[in-house]
């Protein structure tokens, strides 16, 4: 094999390697939903009251933000908001928890040996696997979907990302946006009819 053959394959390997680690770079997101549930009917959308995120009695930026988000997701899908008594009720709360990430590292070790027949050390090679552990916090924004009638879950969707320790306001919007576009654009349902 010749010697720009080589560093053109490794260029391209690299390239593919980057382009797939691009595309992983969103929340990671979860959904389930009530196998019972009839969609077809909802037709309206109010929020929860109390939100869990608003347990302590104060909103926050980041709970507006959240509020719009929702807002804009379920007009996109044709529910019609209203103020209390919706068909569907929204809720929305975050958390953070701790991780941990374990992966296998190859290595490869020498241990030397005497030969007495040919009277010299000798190299032997061996192989094994050296456990490395990365722990970091991570971010969690779950939403909601309760049947205003029968006051049950009919939906839930979760969106989960690493914490980035030092992010602008601005950063923490655009990171709200993506999570609830996310989660929402696993939601199969319009309104009813």
């Amino acid at each position: 094999m010749s010697r720009s053959f080589k560093l053109l394959a490794s260029a391209l390997l690299a390239v593919v390697a980057l382009s797939l680690s691009a595309c992983a770079t969103g929340p990671s997101v979860r959904t389930d939903r009530d196998p019972t549930a009839d969609f077809g009917r909802y037709r309206t959308w109010s929020f929860y009251k109390p939100i869990s995120m608003e347990q302590a009695g104060y909103t926050s930026w980041v709970s507006d933000r959240i509020r719009e988000d929702v807002r804009r997701e379920m007009e996109a899908r044709g529910y019609r908001f209203v103020p209390e008594n919706g068909d569907l009720l929204v809720n929305f709360q975050t958390r953070e928890r701790e991780r941990s990430q374990v992966w296998n590292v190859p290595r490869v070790d020498f241990g030397w040996a005497y030969s007495y027949r040919y009277h010299a050390f000798v190299s032997v090679p061996f192989w094994y696997d050296e456990p490395q552990v990365s722990r970091y916090r991570e971010g969690v924004l779950t939403v909601d979907l309760v049947d205003g009638q029968r006051n049950r879950l009919v939906w839930t969707g979760s969106a989960s990302a690493p914490e980035a320790s030092k992010r602008t306001p601005e950063k923490k919007m655009a990171d709200i946006d993506q999570a609830i576009s996310s989660i929402f654009a696993k939601y199969p349902y319009k309104a009813g009819p």
